[in-house]
Protein backbone atom coordinates (compact mmCIF):
# COMPACT_ATOMS: atom_id res chain seq x y z
CA UNK A 1 0.00 0.00 0.00
CA UNK A 2 2.85 2.36 0.83
CA UNK A 3 4.45 1.82 -2.61
CA UNK A 4 1.09 2.36 -4.30
CA UNK A 5 0.54 5.64 -2.43
CA UNK A 6 4.02 6.83 -3.37
CA UNK A 7 3.37 6.02 -7.03
CA UNK A 8 0.08 7.91 -6.98
CA UNK A 9 1.80 10.98 -5.49
CA UNK A 10 4.50 10.89 -8.17
CA UNK A 11 1.90 10.64 -10.93
CA UNK A 12 -0.02 13.56 -9.47
CA UNK A 13 3.13 15.67 -9.29
CA UNK A 14 3.98 14.82 -12.90
CA UNK A 15 0.48 15.87 -14.00
CA UNK A 16 0.88 19.19 -12.17
CA UNK A 17 4.29 19.79 -13.79
CA UNK A 18 2.87 19.10 -17.26
CA UNK A 19 -0.13 21.33 -16.61
CA UNK A 20 2.00 24.24 -15.44
CA UNK A 21 4.80 23.95 -18.03
CA UNK A 22 4.63 26.59 -20.79
CA UNK A 23 3.21 25.59 -24.16
CA UNK A 24 4.82 26.09 -27.52
CA UNK A 25 3.74 29.32 -29.15
CA UNK A 26 2.94 29.48 -32.86
CA UNK A 27 2.55 32.91 -34.42
CA UNK A 28 0.75 32.55 -37.78
CA UNK A 29 2.08 34.86 -40.46
CA UNK A 30 -1.44 36.05 -41.26
CA UNK A 31 -1.91 37.18 -37.66
CA UNK A 32 1.02 39.60 -37.74
CA UNK A 33 1.08 43.05 -39.28
CA UNK A 34 3.83 45.46 -40.22
CA UNK A 35 4.31 49.02 -39.02
CA UNK A 36 6.14 51.89 -40.62
CA UNK A 37 9.51 52.78 -39.13
CA UNK A 38 9.16 56.16 -37.36
CA UNK A 39 10.71 59.08 -39.23
CA UNK A 40 12.76 60.15 -36.23
CA UNK A 41 14.64 56.83 -36.34
CA UNK A 42 14.69 56.08 -40.07
CA UNK A 43 15.14 57.76 -43.44
CA UNK A 44 12.95 56.53 -46.31
CA UNK A 45 10.25 53.87 -46.33
CA UNK A 46 10.86 51.16 -43.75
CA UNK A 47 8.46 48.38 -42.69
CA UNK A 48 8.92 46.57 -39.39
CA UNK A 49 7.34 43.20 -38.63
CA UNK A 50 7.70 42.17 -35.00
CA UNK A 51 8.21 38.41 -35.08
CA UNK A 52 8.61 37.98 -31.33
CA UNK A 53 8.64 40.33 -28.37
CA UNK A 54 9.11 38.79 -24.90
CA UNK A 55 6.25 39.46 -22.45
CA UNK A 56 6.98 42.02 -19.78
CA UNK A 57 6.43 39.39 -17.09
CA UNK A 58 8.88 36.93 -18.66
CA UNK A 59 11.99 37.85 -16.68
CA UNK A 60 13.92 34.89 -18.11
CA UNK A 61 13.34 35.94 -21.73
CA UNK A 62 15.42 38.78 -23.10
CA UNK A 63 15.50 38.37 -26.88
CA UNK A 64 13.23 40.08 -29.40
CA UNK A 65 13.11 39.24 -33.10
CA UNK A 66 11.90 41.37 -35.98
CA UNK A 67 11.96 41.46 -39.77
CA UNK A 68 12.76 44.87 -41.26
CA UNK A 69 12.35 45.78 -44.93
CA UNK A 70 14.08 48.89 -46.30
CA UNK A 71 13.10 50.49 -49.59
CA UNK A 72 15.98 51.48 -51.86
CA UNK A 73 17.95 54.25 -50.17
CA UNK A 74 16.24 53.80 -46.78
CA UNK A 75 18.29 53.35 -43.62
CA UNK A 76 18.28 53.61 -39.85
CA UNK A 77 19.60 56.51 -37.83
CA UNK A 78 22.83 56.00 -35.91
CA UNK A 79 22.06 53.89 -32.85
CA UNK A 80 23.45 51.44 -30.28
CA UNK A 81 22.17 48.30 -28.55
CA UNK A 82 22.88 47.63 -24.86
CA UNK A 83 23.48 43.91 -25.47
CA UNK A 84 24.30 43.99 -29.16
CA UNK A 85 22.33 42.76 -32.16
CA UNK A 86 22.55 40.13 -34.88
CA UNK A 87 21.31 40.83 -38.41
CA UNK A 88 20.57 38.07 -40.94
CA UNK A 89 20.09 39.37 -44.47
CA UNK A 90 17.25 37.52 -46.22
CA UNK A 91 16.84 39.46 -49.47
CA UNK A 92 18.17 42.39 -51.46
CA UNK A 93 21.39 44.35 -51.07
CA UNK A 94 22.17 46.52 -48.06
CA UNK A 95 24.84 48.43 -46.25
CA UNK A 96 26.09 48.55 -42.68
CA UNK A 97 28.66 50.76 -40.96
CA UNK A 98 30.00 51.30 -37.47
CA UNK A 99 31.03 54.76 -36.32
CA UNK A 100 34.45 55.64 -37.79
CA UNK A 101 34.38 52.35 -39.68
CA UNK A 102 34.11 51.41 -43.34
CA UNK A 103 30.77 51.07 -45.13
CA UNK A 104 30.23 47.39 -45.95
CA UNK A 105 27.86 45.82 -48.45
CA UNK A 106 25.63 42.99 -47.20
CA UNK A 107 23.72 40.40 -49.23
CA UNK A 108 21.35 37.45 -48.64
CA UNK A 109 22.87 34.90 -46.28
CA UNK A 110 25.26 37.40 -44.70
CA UNK A 111 25.15 37.58 -40.90
CA UNK A 112 26.20 40.77 -39.14
CA UNK A 113 27.05 40.71 -35.43
CA UNK A 114 26.99 44.15 -33.82
CA UNK A 115 28.64 44.23 -30.37
CA UNK A 116 27.04 45.94 -27.38
CA UNK A 117 27.13 49.75 -27.33
CA UNK A 118 28.73 50.05 -30.79
CA UNK A 119 27.36 53.05 -32.69
CA UNK A 120 26.25 52.00 -36.18
CA UNK A 121 23.60 52.18 -38.90
CA UNK A 122 22.24 49.77 -41.51
CA UNK A 123 19.87 49.95 -44.44
CA UNK A 124 19.33 49.29 -48.12
CA UNK A 125 21.64 50.10 -51.00
CA UNK A 126 20.66 53.12 -53.15
CA UNK A 127 19.39 50.90 -55.97
CA UNK A 128 17.96 47.90 -54.10
CA UNK A 129 15.57 46.99 -51.34
CA UNK A 130 16.90 44.98 -48.41
CA UNK A 131 15.26 42.81 -45.77
CA UNK A 132 16.96 41.45 -42.69
CA UNK A 133 15.93 39.59 -39.57
CA UNK A 134 17.11 41.39 -36.45
CA UNK A 135 17.75 39.49 -33.21
CA UNK A 136 18.13 41.91 -30.31
CA UNK A 137 18.57 41.32 -26.58
CA UNK A 138 16.70 43.33 -23.98
CA UNK A 139 18.53 44.97 -21.08
CA UNK A 140 16.55 46.67 -18.32
CA UNK A 141 13.57 46.90 -20.66
CA UNK A 142 15.57 48.55 -23.46
CA UNK A 143 16.87 47.19 -26.77
CA UNK A 144 18.14 50.33 -28.53
CA UNK A 145 19.33 53.90 -28.02
CA UNK A 146 18.60 56.11 -31.03
CA UNK A 147 21.04 58.86 -31.99
CA UNK A 148 21.34 61.36 -34.86
CA UNK A 149 20.31 60.67 -38.43
CA UNK A 150 22.76 59.36 -41.00
CA UNK A 151 23.46 62.30 -43.31
CA UNK A 152 23.21 62.03 -47.08
CA UNK A 153 26.97 62.58 -47.27
CA UNK A 154 27.62 59.70 -44.86
CA UNK A 155 25.20 57.43 -46.71
CA UNK A 156 26.61 58.25 -50.15
CA UNK A 157 30.04 56.80 -49.33
CA UNK A 158 30.41 53.71 -51.49
CA UNK A 159 31.54 50.37 -50.04
CA UNK A 160 34.92 49.23 -51.35
CA UNK A 161 34.79 47.07 -54.45
CA UNK A 162 35.09 43.38 -53.56
CA UNK A 163 38.26 41.60 -54.53
CA UNK A 164 37.62 39.83 -57.85
CA UNK A 165 37.13 36.12 -57.29
CA UNK A 166 39.70 33.83 -58.85
CA UNK A 167 38.27 31.83 -61.76
CA UNK A 168 37.30 28.28 -60.88
CA UNK A 169 38.90 25.28 -62.55
CA UNK A 170 35.79 24.88 -64.72
CA UNK A 171 35.96 28.51 -65.78
CA UNK A 172 39.64 28.14 -66.63
CA UNK A 173 39.04 25.02 -68.70
CA UNK A 174 35.93 26.01 -70.66
CA UNK A 175 34.58 29.34 -69.46
CA UNK A 176 35.67 31.14 -72.62
CA UNK A 177 34.16 28.58 -75.02
CA UNK A 178 31.26 27.08 -73.02
CA UNK A 179 30.36 29.55 -70.21
CA UNK A 180 27.02 27.87 -69.42
CA UNK A 181 28.66 24.46 -69.05
CA UNK A 182 31.25 26.02 -66.71
CA UNK A 183 28.44 27.66 -64.72
CA UNK A 184 26.53 24.35 -64.42
CA UNK A 185 29.73 22.59 -63.38
CA UNK A 186 30.33 25.11 -60.59
CA UNK A 187 26.76 25.58 -59.38
CA UNK A 188 25.09 22.19 -59.98
CA UNK A 189 27.90 19.62 -59.89
CA UNK A 190 30.17 21.13 -57.24
CA UNK A 191 27.65 23.53 -55.66
CA UNK A 192 24.74 21.08 -55.31
CA UNK A 193 25.67 17.44 -55.94
CA UNK A 194 29.00 17.62 -54.12
CA UNK A 195 27.36 19.35 -51.15
CA UNK A 196 24.83 16.57 -50.54
CA UNK A 197 25.32 15.18 -47.01
CA UNK A 198 25.10 11.48 -47.93
CA UNK A 199 28.85 11.16 -48.54
CA UNK A 200 31.81 13.09 -47.21
CA UNK A 201 33.81 14.99 -49.83
CA UNK A 202 36.69 12.58 -49.19
CA UNK A 203 34.52 9.56 -50.05
CA UNK A 204 32.93 11.38 -52.97
CA UNK A 205 36.40 12.08 -54.38
CA UNK A 206 37.32 8.40 -54.05
CA UNK A 207 34.15 7.42 -55.96
CA UNK A 208 34.88 9.98 -58.69
CA UNK A 209 38.54 8.93 -59.06
CA UNK A 210 37.47 5.29 -59.32
CA UNK A 211 34.89 6.11 -62.01
CA UNK A 212 37.40 8.14 -64.03
CA UNK A 213 39.98 5.35 -63.86
CA UNK A 214 37.35 2.83 -64.98
CA UNK A 215 36.31 5.04 -67.91
CA UNK A 216 39.95 5.75 -68.82
CA UNK A 217 39.60 9.55 -68.54
CA UNK A 218 43.16 10.71 -67.76
CA UNK A 219 42.56 14.44 -68.29
CA UNK A 220 39.71 14.62 -65.77
CA UNK A 221 41.54 12.18 -63.49
CA UNK A 222 44.43 14.61 -63.01
CA UNK A 223 42.25 17.38 -61.60
CA UNK A 224 40.20 14.99 -59.45
CA UNK A 225 43.27 13.39 -57.88
CA UNK A 226 44.38 16.89 -56.90
CA UNK A 227 40.87 17.63 -55.55
CA UNK A 228 40.84 14.31 -53.67
CA UNK A 229 44.08 15.22 -51.92
CA UNK A 230 42.47 18.51 -50.83
CA UNK A 231 39.59 16.46 -49.42
CA UNK A 232 41.88 14.23 -47.36
CA UNK A 233 42.73 11.28 -49.59
CA UNK A 234 46.33 10.11 -49.25
CA UNK A 235 48.70 8.95 -51.96
CA UNK A 236 48.67 5.29 -50.72
CA UNK A 237 44.84 5.27 -50.70
CA UNK A 238 44.59 6.58 -54.26
CA UNK A 239 47.26 4.16 -55.54
CA UNK A 240 45.57 1.22 -53.79
CA UNK A 241 42.22 2.16 -55.35
CA UNK A 242 43.84 2.18 -58.81
CA UNK A 243 45.46 -1.21 -58.11
CA UNK A 244 42.14 -2.74 -57.04
CA UNK A 245 40.42 -1.33 -60.13
CA UNK A 246 42.75 -3.31 -62.41
CA UNK A 247 40.68 -6.40 -61.55
CA UNK A 248 37.32 -4.71 -62.18
CA UNK A 249 37.87 -1.99 -64.81
CA UNK A 250 40.65 -3.69 -66.82
CA UNK A 251 44.42 -3.57 -66.81
CA UNK A 252 44.81 -0.82 -69.46
CA UNK A 253 42.58 1.59 -67.54
CA UNK A 254 44.44 0.93 -64.30
CA UNK A 255 47.81 1.40 -66.00
CA UNK A 256 46.65 4.74 -67.41
CA UNK A 257 45.48 5.72 -63.93
CA UNK A 258 48.79 4.72 -62.39
CA UNK A 259 50.65 6.76 -65.01
CA UNK A 260 48.60 9.83 -64.18
CA UNK A 261 49.19 9.25 -60.45
CA UNK A 262 52.95 8.99 -61.12
CA UNK A 263 52.91 12.35 -62.91
CA UNK A 264 51.24 13.92 -59.87
CA UNK A 265 53.00 12.14 -57.02
CA UNK A 266 56.46 11.67 -58.57
CA UNK A 267 57.01 14.65 -60.85
CA UNK A 268 60.24 14.68 -62.86
CA UNK A 269 62.96 16.89 -61.29
CA UNK A 270 63.75 20.03 -63.20
CA UNK A 271 66.82 19.74 -65.38
CA UNK A 272 69.89 21.66 -64.10
CA UNK A 273 70.52 25.02 -65.71
CA UNK A 274 72.46 24.71 -68.97
CA UNK A 275 71.50 21.07 -69.55
CA UNK A 276 68.95 20.33 -72.23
Amino acid sequence: MKNLATAMVLIALADIAIATSPDLQVSPAAARSTTAGPTENFVGRVEVERLYTPPVAAADERTSVGSVTFAAGARTAWHTHPRGQTLIVTSGVGRVQRWDGQVQEIRPGDVVRIPADVKHWHGAAPDSTMTHTAVTEVHDGSTVTWLEQVSDAQYSVRPPSPTPAQPTRAQQLMGDIAPKLAELTDEVLFGDIWERPGLSKRDRSLVTISALVAMNRPDQLRSHIALGRQHGLTQPEIVEAITQLAFYAGWPSAVTGATVAKEIFLPKPAAPAGIR
